[in-house]
């Protein structure tokens, strides 16, 4: 057998250089090249594999371990999965930093790898640098910490180990069901280690991506269901999106008249003017798909994981006789709410129902239910419109202004705090994958990163990330890396003081305000009840090269982002909106955990209000 000696670090990135994907037909390059920081877990052994490729499977130099992974996956995302950036970080507190962006990636189904250096397998230098040490079990380090949040993990110990390791994470990673986070933890000394790698191992490979069928049994299964119904609604997830079956749902929304609802990751799949389109449901949802879900006799859930704050699975559909059809090509998530479980591709079901139901004569009873819902939703976005205060910006009205002041082609990115609530309800795309928000993990900190993800995969497009001051502060760091790649991107920040969706939460919930708003702490109290601190974000932003703008009403407002769309470089727009002004849940209910006891009597209240609410609820 013809061999070639490399060592590990140089084995595996020229594997990597040479994985590709094949969907319908289409075949493309599945890894891109490589995100991370280099440290000593990592510089010597897998920098010097990269230098040596520099080029041809570049590296991108982040900032922070979390927020460069958080740009390879939002890059994979808007990539709809078939094209990644691997990410690196040295040992200990590197590594560790990447846990929660793997765990980012595997609750969204979305592909990303990591490559963690380790310890040393031959245990010379011990305990190295940086090293967790498990005193009950020496083969244990912090890069175990991945295993929860991994789809796949494996160690490196011996060189011959990375074929099998490096052939399964492919397999992972290109599985549309069970795809996630896959880490490959590198030991320091194997990384560096050589041996007589078969050369056929670096043989272009293609994994093709197959769109499961649905079976005939389970066709007639799913459609004898839907032809029972008189009243189905669609929601319409994440999985829409990856098969690419817009399309299919549109035809088959609009020859049986059933309307369509939309999770975070399924909106901006069918445009918000068609008819049938009744935009975001559950607690993010509009009064339009609320008012229609209490009814509907039948759910036809594709591709969605369901979701408690998203899609209100277990309260939304108040029909006791409600019967669920759950369409998702991950086992797990088909079976959720005691559903009829239809394990398969999107579009290929949704063609084949079509043909079913069609073949049956089926049509829905709706009759002009639908587009009234849609009407009286389209009167309360224009009261949002109107709306004027004397003392601050309303972002309800900010969104609104913001959802006309940006092209239908600009791209928009958001993760956390009131703001994907209020994008869901009330932001309306027209286009096909310009709504990019991940609501699966709502990582606080995604937002600036994965703006920069998303501006790689669309380099011809305009993105904004949509984020809020707590989020800013958590992570922004890659701004800086925009600046240096000369990646322009757009960071429009609502300044309302704190975490505003969580001083909400708690107040609903009869508790006051407590640790939720950015207040200086007073002497008298040494409490954080003092003023309002303020932060000039524009001047952060400027410090690092970028343009930045303060806005503090609507024609500056107009102003800013006019000019954005003129600027070369990036830019930050720090928009000044009142505490307490996101829109308000339509119909909807969102249980958390309020006290069964407490001194004050609101809370008693809201306690009582929840047990009643979880009464109307599906136990499972």
């Amino acid at each position: 057998m013809k061999t070639i000696r490399m060592t590990v670090a140089q084995a595996l990135v020229k594997f990597l250089d040479n994985q590709y994907v094949e969907f319908d037909g289409k075949e493309e390059k599945f890894v891109k090249g490589v995100m991370g920081i280099f440290g000593h877990g990592n510089v010597v052994g897998l920098g010097e594999a990269l230098a040596t490729y520099e080029g041809d499977f570049p590296y991108y130099q982040g900032k922070n371990e979390q927020s460069i992974s958080d740009v390879a996956i939002a890059y994979a995302k808007q990539k709809n999965r078939r094209q990644i950036y691997a990410c690196t970080a040295s040992i200990g507190p590197g590594s560790l930093n990447m846990v929660t962006a793997a765990g980012t990636a595997t609750v969204n189904r979305i592909p990303a790898l990591f490559l963690p250096g380790d310890a040393y397998a031959n245990r010379q230098p011990d305990p190295v640098l940086q090293q967790v040490e498990n005193g009950t079990n020496y083969n244990i380090t912090g890069n175990d910490a991945f295993k929860p949040v991994s789809k796949y993990w494996d160690r490196i110990v011996r060189p011959e180990q990375l074929m099998t390791a490096a052939i399964n994470a492919m397999r992972v990673l290109t599985d549309p069901a069970e795809t996630g986070a896959v880490t490959l933890a590198l030991p320091q000394d194997v990384q560096g280690e050589a041996y007589d790698y078969p050369v056929k191992f670096f043989e272009k490979r293609v994994h093709r991506i197959e769109r499961r069928a649905i079976s005939k049994r389970t066709l007639e299964i799913a459609g004898q269901a839907l032809l029972a119904s008189e009243k189905p609604v669609v929601i319409c997830g994440g999985g829409v999106r990856y098969s690419e079956a817009g399309e299919a749902l549109k035809s088959f929304a609009t020859k049986f008249n059933i309307p369509i609802m939309e999770t975070q990751a399924g909106k901006g799949t069918i445009p918000w003017s068609f008819p049938l389109n009744l935009g975001g449901s559950g607690v993010c949802g509009t009064k339009a798909s609320n008012v229609i879900a209490k009814d509907a006799d039948l759910v036809l859930a594709i591709g969605t994981r369901l979701n408690d704050f998203v899609t209100s699975s277990k309260y939304a559909y108040q029909n006791p006789n409600a019967k669920i059809v759950n369409v998702n090509i991950n086992g797990t998530d088909s079976v959720k709410m005691n559903s009829i479980s239809v394990v398969a591709d999107a579009k290929d079901t949704l063609e084949n129902l079509e043909k079913y139901l069609e073949d049956n004569n089926y049509k829905s009873a709706y009759t002009d239910e639908i587009q009234r819902a849609k009407n009286e939703w389209k009167e309360i976005l224009s009261e949002m419109e109107k709306i004027e205060l004397e003392d601050g910006l309303s972002q309800t009205r900010v969104l609104r202004e913001l959802n006309k002041l940006l092209s239908d082609d600009d791209i928009i990115v958001s993760a956390s705090g009131s703001l994907p609530s209020d994008l869901e309800r009330i932001w309306n795309p027209e286009k096909t994958n310009t709504y990019h928000l991940e609501y699966g993990f709502s990582c606080m900190g995604y937002e600036v990163p994965a703006t920069l993800g998303v501006k790689m995969a669309e380099m011809d497009k305009e993105v904004y990330t949509f984020v809020g001051d707590g989020g800013y502060l958590m992570a922004h760091t890659e701004l800086y890396t925009s600046i240096q790649e000369g990646i322009k991107i757009n960071v429009l920040l609502f300044d309302n003081s704190g975490h505003q969706c969580i001083h909400n939460l708690q107040r609903n919930q009869g508790i006051g305000s407590f640790g939720t708003e950015f207040r200086y702490r007073e002497d008298r109290t040494n409490e954080l009840t003092g003023q309002y601190a303020p932060i000039d974000f524009a001047a952060n932003a400027r410090s690092y090269g970028a343009k930045g703008y303060t806005v503090t009403n609507l024609e500056e407002l107009k102003e800013a982002i006019e000019q954005s769309k003129k600027d070369k470089v990036s830019t930050l727009i720090e928009i000044k909106v009142k505490p307490g002004t996101m829109t308000d849940a339509y119909e909807a209910f969102w249980r958390v955990g309020t006290p069964a006891v407490s001194n004050k009597k609101e809370v008693n209240e809201a306690y009582e209000t929840m047990k009643d609410m979880v009464s109307k609820c599906r136990p499972y």
